[in-house]
C-alpha cells in the first residue's frame, strides 16, 4: 500500500466560525485581495470587520465562472494595489479565481504557459500569495483542493490550473454562510458534492484516507441535501453538507474524479450552465454505465464493490446492490429537480463533440472503467431526457 495525501494547511469548520477572518488575516498579511461573488454588499459586516482589524482590503467582485481573463485581471490588480493575501469568499467561481489569482500573481508567464489541456501545464515557479478560502457553498469543496478551473471561451472548454501549492494555508468553512442559497443552488451544489464523493470512492486512483472521507461525507449528504432543499432554515442539515462537501473536497484533491467531471469540463465551456447542473444531470447516467461496463469486462474490479458500499450508505440498505445506488441517484435527482442536458442547451447534434472533448479531460483518467465512445454517447443521449 503506497499513496500521498495533501490537504489545506489548516481547516477550520463550525458555525460562526467566519468572525475568525479577521485575526486569521491579520497574522499573514496587512493587504487582502478579498474575492467574492458578483454581490460583495452580502459580505458588508465581514468586509468591515476586515478593514477594522487594519487591513487594507481590496474587493474583487467575479461573476459567475471564472474565465481565464478573469483570473489574469485579477491577478494585475492584487499586483497593482500590492496585495500580500488572497481571500477567496463566495462559491467555487470566487474560490477558484482566488486560487488562479495568487498563483498568476507571482507566476508573470503567461496563462497558458500553467494550464491543462490547452497549454503546456508547466508547473508554478514561484509560490503564489498567500491564500484563505471561505466558501458560501456548499459543493464544489474548492477549499481544499489543489487546483482552478478556468474557463477557456476560445477552446469552449474548462480546464484546470493545477499546483500542490494552491492548496489553501486556511480553510475556513462556516455553515451559516450557506444557509442563504435559495433551493436551486442548494441542489446544484449539493449534487456536485455527492458527485465528488462517489467519483472519488470509486475511482481508480481511491486509497484508505480518501474512502474514509468519502464514507463520512456520502453517509452525511444522502440525508441532509433533501432535507436542506426543503428548508433552507435547517442549520443542521445545512452544517453536515458543509462538512460533506469539504471532505468530497478533500478526498478529489487524493483520488481524482470520473466521468462526470470528465463530462463537465467541456459542457461547461460549451453551454452557459452551472457546474453543479451539469454534474446533476449526469450523475445517474455515468453511474449506470459505469457499472454496467464494470459488470461487463470487470466484474472482480474493486469499484464494484466501492459501488455496493456506497448504495448502502446512502440508501441505509446494508444488502444494496451496485445498480441501487444509481437508481437512488436518479430519484434523489428527480426529487430535487435536476435539469436534463437538454433543458440545459444540449442537442443530440452536440454529442459527437462533447465526447471527443470529454475523452480528453483530465477527470476520465479516474473514473473506474475506460468507457467506450459508444458508451459515453449512450450516457449523453440518456441525459438529454424524453
Amino acid at each position: 500500500m503506497q499513496f500521498t495525501f495533501q490537504a489545506p494547511g489548516k481547516v477550520v469548520f463550525g458555525r460562526d466560525t467566519a468572525r475568525q477572518l479577521p485575526d486569521h488575516g491579520a497574522r499573514r498579511g496587512r493587504a487582502p485581495l478579498v474575492v467574492t461573488g458578483a454581490s460583495p454588499d452580502r459580505h458588508g459586516a465581514l468586509l468591515d470587520a476586515l478593514r477594522a482589524a487594519g487591513l487594507a482590503v481590496t474587493v474583487y467582485p467575479v461573476a459567475g465562472e471564472p474565465g481565464v481573463d478573469t483570473a489574469v485581471a485579477g491577478a494585475r490588480l492584487a499586483r497593482e494595489a500590492g496585495c500580500d493575501l488572497v481571500l477567496g469568499l463566495g462559491g467555487g467561481g470566487a474560490l477558484d479565481t482566488a486560487k488562479a489569482v495568487a498563483a498568476l500573481a507571482t507566476n508573470r508567464e503567461d496563462v497558458f504557459t500553467y494550464l491543462e489541456v490547452v497549454g503546456a501545464g508547466r508547473p508554478l515557479t514561484a509560490r503564489p500569495l498567500p491564500l484563505f478560502a471561505a466558501p458560501t457553498t456548499a459543493g464544489t469543496g474548492a477549499e481544499a483542493t489543489a487546483n482552478a478551473v478556468l474557463t477557456v471561451p476560445e477552446a469552449r472548454v474548462k480546464v484546470s490550473l493545477r499546483s500542490p501549492m494552491l492548496l489553501p494555508e486556511l480553510a475556513l468553512v462556516d455553515p451559516l454562510l450557506s444557509a442563504s442559497m435559495p433551493p436551486a443552488v442548494t441542489a446544484a451544489t449539493g449534487l456536485d458534492a455527492l458527485t465528488q464523493l462517489l467519483e472519488a470512492f470509486v475511482s481508480v486512483k481511491a486509497n484508505p484516507m480518501t474512502d474514509a472521507l468519502c464514507r463520512e461525507g456520502l453517509r452525511r449528504a444522502a440525508r441532509a441535501l433533501p432535507a436542506a432543499y426543503a428548508d433552507g432554515a435547517d442549520l443542521a442539515a445545512r452544517e453536515a453538507m458543509a462538512l460533506a462537501s469539504l471532505l468530497g473536497g478533500m478526498a478529489l484533491a487524493n483520488a481524482k474524479l470520473g466521468a462526470v467531471h470528465g463530462f463537465a469540463a467541456p459542457l461547461g465551456g460549451l453551454f452557459d450552465a452551472p457546474h453543479g447542473q451539469v454534474c446533476a444531470s449526469l450523475l445517474p447516467f455515468v453511474t449506470a454505465a459505469n457499472i454496467r461496463a464494470l459488470r461487463a469486462r470487470d466484474p472482480r474490479s474493486p469499484a464494484l464493490a466501492a459501488y455496493a458500499e456506497a448504495a448502502a450508505l446512502v440508501t441505509g440498505a446494508p444488502s444494496a446492490a451496485p445498480e441501487d445506488a444509481a437508481t437512488w441517484l436518479a430519484a434523489t435527482c428527480r426529487r430535487l429537480d435536476a435539469p436534463s442536458l437538454a433543458a440545459l442547451g444540449v442537442t443530440r447534434a452536440d454529442i459527437p463533440t462533447v465526447v471527443e472533448k470529454a475523452a480528453r479531460a483530465s477527470s476520465m483518467q479516474g473514473n473506474p472503467v475506460a468507457l467506450t465512445e459508444t458508451e459515453l454517447a449512450g450516457i449523453l443521449e440518456a441525459a438529454l431526457g424524453a
